[in-house]
């Protein structure tokens, strides 16, 4: 397996259950150098690992393999299979299980290592954390603090996203308000009542300035309520993409076009890219946000990267934040990657 692998610079340790996974990535993509993205795959015993000081490989289990067969020796891992001649210059990690991988492959290879959130232990072993604003910072480890989310789109994203989506939305008039919804993080889904409300407001608004509302549903909005969704529409010019349409996902495209973003308070991440256009970003229905989104928002809300969504939406002097393009130039500065 090794020996059909080529040499990367950075690796990122993927755990799918992780907090913080997409962030890590999203950095990574940002980074101008190749990198390998390592599936990690964990039984039981993985909530033993992150008590080891110096790392551990206790729970992690090769992909392809049962779920519930131990990675007891470092040739049962995809990550340990790989020789030392070919390891990273940095890894990438998020979350405590891959924090314990980290760990492990910098005792043994000594590649220098970046976590996502601080660690629940041993935060003095990372070479880097990468913090949001307002968590703790330990002492005597080198801390790059964000605000808010890490974006997953770059300005380059939203730019082709831009051009790909020109023509097909080039007949609804401007401006445009490109409309997000999500819905509860747990539970039922979004009542049919307070989605036709929310289309309504966005409706009236496009309809004061004669324009259009690009919508968007998502998994947790529910048929019921993006139902009610078009319906507040009303007259309004607008078209609405639903979770489970089979046309492409149009998002980026709608976020590279509108003049006007408004996003619900559940979704942080739509609301992360939002910040990197130029575009006015508005945060509605704010009792769908859960307390780490609350965290986020008013951290944005503080920076006037966002305000909430009322009965005007005209811009303001905002900065488009770019947290992932920032991450990743202090990675490559301090790590010297080319």
């Amino acid at each position: 397996m090794s020996a059909e692998l080529p040499s990367v610079p950075v690796w990122v340790l993927d755990d799918p259950r992780a907090d913080g996974a997409d962030q890590i990535l999203a950095i990574a993509e940002r980074l101008g150098v190749p990198y390998r993205r390592v599936p990690m795959t964990w039984n039981w015993l993985a909530m033993i690992a992150p008590l080891a000081p110096r790392g551990s490989l206790l729970g992690l289990v090769e992909s392809g393999r049962g779920a519930e067969e131990p990675a007891w020796l470092p040739g049962n891992t995809p990550v340990a299979a790989l020789s030392v001649e070919r390891s990273p210059a940095l890894v990438l990690s998020a979350g405590s299980r891959a924090a314990s991988v980290a760990l492990w492959l910098k005792e043994h290879y000594g590649c220098a290592i970046a976590q996502y959130e601080r660690p629940a232990l041993y935060t003095g072993n990372f070479d880097l954390l990468v913090l949001p604003e307002g968590q703790r910072a330990p002492s005597g480890v080198p801390v790059v603090t964000v605000l808010g989310w890490i974006n997953r789109a770059s300005p380059l994203d939203l730019h082709r996203g831009e051009e790909a989506w020109r023509e097909r939305l080039a007949h609804l008039p401007q401006p445009r308000i490109a409309l997000f919804v999500g819905g509860p993080a747990r539970g039922s889904e979004m009542p049919p009542a307070l989605a036709h409300d929310l289309g309504r407001r966005v409706g009236r608004l496009a309809a004061a300035g004669r324009g259009s509302v690009l919508a968007l549903t998502d998994r947790r909005t529910g048929g019921e309520a993006s139902d009610a969704l078009a319906a507040g529409l009303g007259a309004a010019f607008s078209v609405i993409h639903r979770f489970d349409d089979p046309d492409q996902d149009p998002s980026i495209g709608h976020l590279g076009l509108a003049d006007v973003i408004v996003a619900t308070a559940d979704l942080v991440g739509t609301i992360a890219d939002a910040c990197v256009t130029s575009a006015p970003v508005f945060v509605a229905l704010p009792e769908l946000a859960g307390s780490a989104e609350r965290k986020i928002l008013r951290r944005l809300l503080s920076a006037g990267q966002v305000r909430p969504l009322g009965g005007d939406v005209a811009p303001w002097n905002r900065t488009p934040l770019d947290e992932a393009g920032r991450v990743a130039v202090a990675l490559r500065q301090r790590f010297a990657l080319e």
